[in-house]
């Protein structure tokens, strides 16, 4: 496939990346191939960080080998001196070195083993912790596709994004995606499904639509959203994935509680938003203190001053699931 071939494919089947930000993939490809360098980089982005997410470690386990070609097609289009890095988070890299030096052979492709947190996922604190700098995201702009990793253009897709690069080429593209499906199901895994259908027959369709009553949290398992079955009806937003949690038996309370504790534990502490914000909610939940005025203004300063995507990312969760608990009383 030329260069201007797999551009104009990209255009038509719309294909956005599927690391969770929904950006048009040829956009991004085009952007790094006009940049003007000596030399190129791209980054497959298997870092999975999100809690209970897994989809991108099985496309890794089934199917390293399309994985593999699909970064071969962008180092074939960003042309010679690019160089790429598959980036692992180390449950990952323990599991799955072998397999995909077996499925490299002698491409420019160099694995390596993350070393941070929940947001070495963001793209720059990912290059960040490549150059081994604070694990803290940059300012943007200038974006990676101008200046990245060493300061060269860089493309960053997730490793779904690649695997169904592989598979557009081969004319095998049927427009779905993978979604991990985990919590209270029998049948919990990872499906390619249909990216048309409903988060209801996503459920029904992968046989995980539970009997009892009960609740999701859908796009990720710390960002994600919380919809109870009057919601379902709704596409999947974002990363794929659903956990699904039963209503009678969950503690609320306590998911409340995991969720800020994680958000805290994980923030770089760069921004005062952040490092404040969620500072204040965690003590708020963990002592059984919440006032709602104090948390509506902490979530909407976080939502507008954040430096990055994670303070921007705490009120969806936290204010879905105190929803869903108003329901339940």
């Amino acid at each position: 496939m030329n260069n201007a071939n797999i551009i104009s494919r990209l255009k038509k089947s719309k294909i956005t990346g599927r690391g969770g930000a929904n950006f048009l993939v040829w956009s991004k490809w085009s952007a790094v191939k006009k940049a003007k360098a000596k030399k190129k980089y791209i980054i497959c982005n298997a870092a999975e960080s999100e809690p209970n997410t897994f989809k991108d470690g099985f496309i890794l386990n089934k199917y390293s080998d399309i994985v593999i070609n699909g970064i071969d097609i962008a180092l074939n289009y960003l042309g010679k001196n690019t160089q790429a890095i598959i980036y692992l988070k180390p449950e990952y890299f323990k599991k799955y070195k072998k397999k995909l030096n077996n499925s490299i052979n002698k491409l420019p492709i160099e694995i390596f083993k993350k070393t941070g947190g929940y947001l070495c996922g963001e793209e720059t604190t990912l290059i960040n912790d490549i150059e081994s700098k604070p694990k803290e995201p940059r300012l943007k702009p200038p974006f990676p596709t101008i200046s990245g990793l060493w300061n060269y253009p860089t493309l960053v897709n997730n490793t779904e994004t690649f695997y169904y690069i592989s598979k557009l080429a081969k004319n095998e593209y049927n427009n779905t995606r993978f979604v991990s499906i985990f919590g209270n199901t029998k049948n919990k895994g990872v499906f390619e499904i249909s990216n048309n259908l409903s988060i209801k027959e996503i459920l029904k369709k992968t046989n995980n639509y539970p009997k009892q009553k009960f609740f999701i949290q859908a796009g990720g398992g710390a960002s994600g959203e919380f919809i109870d079955q009057s919601q379902l009806n709704q596409k999947l937003k974002y990363t794929g994935s659903i956990i699904i949690f039963n209503k009678k038996t969950t503690n609320i309370a306590k998911l409340l509680k995991n969720i800020i504790r994680y958000f805290h534990k994980e923030n770089c502490n760069k921004c005062v938003p952040c490092r404040e914000g969620v500072y204040r909610i965690n003590e708020m939940i963990k002592n059984n203190e919440l006032d709602s005025q104090i948390l509506d203004d902490l979530m909407f300063t976080m939502n507008n001053t954040s430096f990055c995507a994670l303070g921007k990312s705490v009120s969806s969760p936290i204010k879905s699931l105190l929803k869903i608990n108003t329901k339940s009383k």
